[in-house]
């Protein structure tokens, strides 16, 4: 008897299942690195050995990018792995996406200093939007005070690996961390700019560590 989709039924729970891995693309991000996939920028990357598939940014003067060349990423999900450390004003980590040039894009970072904070005005600049150059973090918090930076409530460890997720639409960006079920930021994006380029990012006298890029565009 030939075999066809008309006398076969698929469970359900498989259709939604392969309609929902399609879209969905994992990177490790040292094999990106090591087929010179990856530009950097203001900074000089490695495999970070310690860490299976993990890549570092060194620290340097500044703000630093690792821009991925061949992936394009515009609306939709990232996902990815950061490491950064307990060093007051010294560890700025996160994701550049809608990257147009080396100095022109969007972001979102997180201050892992800040996560054991007791200063209120610490806790309060925990996770950060930024849209370079026009507006930084020290702009919007002068201009529009606690609209683009947040606490989070269940803090992780400033030394130790956290989840990152960051959901991007047309107009919007909502930011989750770890398990917490909640967006510990939503913003609206201050760009209408389009830009497919999607890169690693870090602040001003900065390392950091990365692993488990996940892309589920929409």
């Amino acid at each position: 008897m030939r075999f066809t989709l008309k006398n076969t039924v698929i469970p359900g729970f498989l259709i939604l299942f392969s309609i929902s891995s399609w879209g969905q693309q994992s990177y490790n991000l040292a094999t990106e690195y090591q087929a010179d996939r990856i530009t950097a920028v203001n900074r000089t990357l490695s495999s970070f050995t310690k860490y299976a598939n993990a890549l570092e940014m060194n620290a340097m003067e500044g703000d630093g990018l690792g821009i991925l060349k061949e992936i394009e990423f515009e609306t939709g999900t990232i996902e990815i792995d950061l490491l950064g450390e307990n060093n007051p004003g010294k560890s700025f980590i996160g994701i550049a996406f809608n990257i147009e040039d080396k100095k022109t894009y969007e972001a979102i970072y997180f201050r892992p200093f800040n996560f054991v904070a007791t200063d209120p005005n610490r806790i309060a600049h925990m996770v950060q939007y930024i849209h370079h150059p026009e507006y930084s973090w020290y702009k919007l918090r002068e201009e529009r005070t606690g609209e683009f930076e947040n606490p989070i409530p269940v803090p992780p460890d400033p030394d130790n690996w956290f989840h990152a997720r960051i959901v991007v639409s047309e107009r919007s960006v909502s930011v989750y961390v770890d398990e917490i079920e909640e967006p510990v930021l939503m913003v609206d994006r201050l760009t209408t700019s389009k830009s497919t380029k999607i890169g690693l990012w870090t602040g001003n006298g900065s390392s950091g560590r990365y692993r488990n890029l996940v892309l589920s565009p929409e």
